[in-house]
């Protein structure tokens, strides 16, 4: 017997929970009356109806309710009400599988369901007033289940519990867009459908499963006892892998970038990147490459390589990544960013990222959040990421998930942006190649991240020398007795007659063989092209490499113009109005350059000149000293015009962004991006140079020690502002100690420009020098506006960055008994403060780079003061931090022969700054007071 939809609203069908279902049902109908069912449609279509121009659902659920309440009344004719009623608890039968599926999945491979915190007795159709009896009774269904317009009870119930409780779990009804739940639905649904892999398919998945365990246990006899890392337990994590590249291929793109911590990673390389087995050998045996660079362990190293993919071939890079498990996340999607932005990808299809993580990790390490809250950002997304978890169900050496963590399951984070979560089995690499395909459709249809957690186990404690037994029991006793994933799967072909027990010997066998060989054991790895590696132009160049920063000034003149005007229909807010009309006269010759315009100018030359240029950071579009803006809002409607953009047709591109609030995040990213783009000039600014702190682990991690463990060159540059204004601890200081202290082996610069032409310089140095380095830039806040910190055009267009700046001016040098050497702010306070004291005898020289310290400069500085035997450095910071500790043996080193150097500066402090105003100015005039005091 069948019931129709038609004509269903009665008061016995919209009792209980039937009303939110009905409810639900109106909301899809007003987003999209083609949506439902035509019957509802008609339905809804007899609604009350608002006089307002748009019809609120208010008035239709307040008349739902009203329809619960009352058993008489306004109902709609209808052919069955009883049978309609009944249909709607079938409907929400289904909806409950939809919702809560995944909670009853099979996904444990070890059956051991410690990971489960609750169960889902809606799944049971008994729970939604359902009985037996009704088991053999045919109902239309609501968007067509498993394309079958109706379907008796019973084997709706069979198919429900096959689809949404079997080796796949899909978590989806958390996402609001209703295109995207109804595609998903729709592919989850086509699970049932059977064979989904063709004989040599699933031959192919026995072959990858066959290699992952193959490597671990090659690896585990030839160097028993080594650290690996080993992926036992989740092997299915390489067909996965090679699944996905295979599948991007098949949907158009052409390069993917993968970043995962060290769990598995000798795999990866092996397995997919098609690294040779007799390199990883020779690494494991203590041998290495003969070069300058201290290195890194082998499982965290990265590589590149080319996969073919039918007649096409797609880019593979694995990222480098130190022990920090996340991370190299927003590290990757920096990069992938570059790679769309150099393609003009703009719709994200061509380019794939794709982020590896722990199920602990996961949850507990704040920059996934981070990342995830980058995702749809204009600055940073990148068209969805494919998030893999290689869920092992022990994160670290926790006892229990609940000791990791406060969610129901690991992945709940992904709920934030409404990704979906593919839970998947790993014992069972057909649900995980249909995971891998549906992830890679998802993200290529709609453009967003997507979750597949891999939930599996790991055969061996956290690293080779653990024993687990010793706190995982009850968890290790099942593993020790339960087969791997390649023998789980061979069994399963041998009973399907795919093949038989030689034939999974034979793989087994002609695997080890190859890994014997010591060649690679990728059949699609393909040379790479290395023509077309942007990198090696700029190898083996160093700080003494020359380059040219002369501009012609009428160019100069003409820019300058350029970025110092908007269109009449952009109104500026009168601040802004000023410093453009004060930018024009700038331009004109009339006034000498600011801070904000010679930077400008440092962007709109390079800009001029074909390089690219990106920045961002809180308040980057603004500045947030209110000095930049880069983008002029227009006080009309709001909207920005950005004149950098708009020099000529052959400009370099410009790109300003005004980042989400976070450091560690945006820093990454970035970093990712300048390692991956040389031609552009990437720059992240703090809002305050102390905020870095909270993006130390990328500055220890990566930017100070990235070429010296992995040979990663990156130009990216810090504008970190700072300076003593009497505002506290923690908008004084940018820390200059700490990149001081990280500075060795001409790892990166830490520049101090005092002056406009010099900011100008050194962002031009930076990117027209070949030698590709980071730069720790130390920025002004005073000096933005202060009247003595301005410059020439003169000195713009044919100056030159000076790492060290003497004294200006005009002192007999004979006469001099004291030379003050300083750097920062505090050169303007010496200064203004030695003119009102009319002193000749003391001279002032700035030091603009401290690292690579500029021996020879200074030197030459100091040449006409070599009788001198009184050198004093002054900074602003306390004893215990800025220059002084870390560059003291560079200052000593220069001086003259016989000369002593003293200090002055603020008594040694646990803060960095005092809070109090009056203190503060009484330690700023004694500091300079000590300074100039013979």
């Amino acid at each position: 017997m069948q019931h129709s939809l038609q004509e269903l609203l009665t008061s016995s069908a919209l009792g209980g929970a039937n009303q939110s279902y009905i409810e639900d049902l109106y909301e899809r109908y007003l987003e999209d009356p083609k949506s439902v069912d035509a019957s509802w449609q008609a339905i809804f279509e007899t609604l009350p109806k608002s006089t307002a121009p748009e019809q609120p659902h208010s008035t239709v659920r307040d008349y739902f309710r009203r329809l619960a309440r009352e058993n008489h009344g306004q109902s709609v004719t209808v052919i069955d009400p009883e049978a309609s009623a009944k249909l709607v608890k079938v409907l929400q039968f289904i909806n409950a599988y939809r919702s809560r599926g995944y909670i009853e999945a099979t996904l444990d491979p070890l059956n051991y369901y410690r990971w489960k915190t609750s169960s889902v007795p809606e799944l049971d159709y008994h729970q939604h007033g359902l009985t037996d009896a009704d088991l053999d009774e045919s109902f239309n269904i609501d968007y067509a289940v498993y394309g079958k317009e109706s379907m008796k009870l019973r084997d709706l119930a069979r198919d429900l519990k096959a689809t949404y409780c079997g080796n796949i779990g899909l978590e989806f009804m958390h996402i609001h867009d209703m295109e995207q739940r109804n595609w998903l639905q729709s592919k989850q649904e086509k699970w049932i459908e059977q064979p989904l892999f063709s004989k040599d398919e699933k031959i192919n998945l026995l072959k990858e499963l066959t290699a992952a365990d193959g490597l671990e246990r090659y690896l585990g006899a030839k160097f028993p006892g080594a650290k690996r890392f080993s992926l036992e337990g989740s092997d299915a994590f390489i067909p996965m892998m090679k699944e996905i590249i295979r599948h991007a291929s098949r949907n158009g793109m052409d390069d993917v970038v993968l970043g995962m911590a060290h769990r598995g990673r000798l795999n990866m390389l092996v397995n997919v990147f098609g690294k040779r087995p007799s390199e990883l050998f020779d690494e494991f045996a203590g041998k290495h490459a003969d070069n300058k660079r201290t290195g890194d362990v082998k499982y965290h190293q990265g590589f590149s390589s080319d996969f073919a993919v039918d007649d096409k071939k797609v880019h593979l890079t694995l990222a480098f990544n130190p022990s920090h498990l996340e991370i190299v996340s927003p590290v990757v999607i920096g990069s992938v960013r570059a790679r769309q932005t150099r393609k003009q990808d703009k719709e994200h299809n061509k380019v794939l990222a794709i982020t590896v993580h722990g199920d602990s990790a996961v949850t507990g390490q704040g920059i996934v959040q981070e990342t995830l809250n980058m995702s749809n950002a204009r600055g940073y997304k990148v068209g969805g990421t494919i998030r893999i978890v290689i869920n092992n169900q022990i994160g670290f050496t926790t006892s229990n998930p609940n000791d990791t963590r406060s969610t129901e399951f690991c992945t709940d984070i992904a709920k934030m942006i409404q990704a979906p979560i593919i839970h998947v089995n790993g014992d069972d690499p057909e649900a995980v190649a249909f995971a891998a395909r549906m992830a890679v459709e998802y993200r290529a249809v709609f453009k967003r991240d997507i979750f597949i957690d891999l939930i599996s186990y790991r055969r061996h404690g956290h690293n080779e020398a653990d024993e687990p037994l010793a706190t995982q029991p009850m968890m290790y006793g099942i593993i020790k007795k339960h087969p791997t994933p390649p023998k789980v799967y061979a069994n399963r072909l041998i009973q399907e007659g795919v093949i038989t027990e030689e034939d999974a010997t034979e793989i087994s066998n002609l695997y080890r063989d190859a890994l014997d060989n010591g060649e690679c054991v990728v059949p699609e790895w393909r040379p790479m092209d290395m023509a077309k590696v942007d990198w090696l132009q700029y190898l083996n160049y160093d700080w003494t490499t020359p380059y040219e920063s002369h501009f012609p000034i009428k160019r100069f003149k003409t820019l300058a113009k350029r970025v110092s005007q908007y269109p009449d229909y952009v109104q500026p807010h009168p601040r802004v109005e000023k410093i453009y009309a004060d930018r024009m006269e700038m331009a004109k010759g009339k006034k000498p350059l600011d801070w904000g315009m010679a930077e400008t100018m440092a962007y709109a030359s390079l800009l001029d000149e074909g390089t690219h240029v990106r920045l961002s950071g809180e308040d980057a579009g603004r500045g947030t000293f209110f000095h930049r803006h880069a983008v002029v809002h227009n006080q009309k409607d709001g909207t920005g015009y950005v004149p950098l953009t708009q020099l000529h047709a052959n400009q370099g591109r410009f790109e300003v962004w005004d980042s989400v609030l976070t450091e560690e995040g945006v820093l990454a990213f970035e970093y990712g991006y300048a390692t991956t783009d040389p031609k552009t000039l990437t720059i992240w600014e703090a809002q305050f140079g102390d905020f870095a702190n909270g993006a130390q682990i990328v500055i220890d991690q990566f930017i100070s020690s990235g070429e010296q463990k992995w040979g990663r060159m990156c130009g990216l540059v810090m504008l970190l502002p700072h300076g003593y204004e009497g505002q506290g601890p923690e908008h004084s200081s940018a820390r200059l100690e700490r990149y001081l202290q990280l500075c060795a082996e001409q790892n990166m610069q830490v520049c101090i420009p005092s002056t406009p032409a010099q900011v100008y310089h050194m962002l031009r140095r930076q990117a027209i020098r070949k030698m590709r380095r980071p730069l720790i830039g130390i920025s002004p806040k005073s000096l933005l506006r202060h009247p003595l910190a301005v410059s020439s055009m003169e000195e713009l267009v044919n100056g030159t960055f000076q790492t060290v700046i003497g004294e200006i001016d005009e002192l007999d040098p004979k006469k001099v008994k004291r030379v003050v050497m300083c750097a920062g702010k505090v050169y303007y306070d010496l200064l203004e403060q030695r003119r009102k004291n009319g002193q000749t005898n003391v001279a002032i020289i700035r030091i603009e780079q401290l690292y690579p310290f500029p021996h020879e400069d200074v030197k030459a500085v100091l040449a006409p003061y070599a009788h001198v035997k009184d050198v004093v450095w002054c900074q602003e910071e306390p004893l215990n931090q800025g220059a002084w500790y870390s560059s003291k043996h560079n200052f000593e080193a220069v001086i003259p022969t016989k000369a002593k150097l003293t200090y002055a500066g603020r008594p040694a402090s646990a803060s960095p700054a005092v809070g109090y105003l009056s203190l503060h100015t009484k330690q700023q005039q004694q500091l300079v007071e000590d300074a100039l005091t013979l």
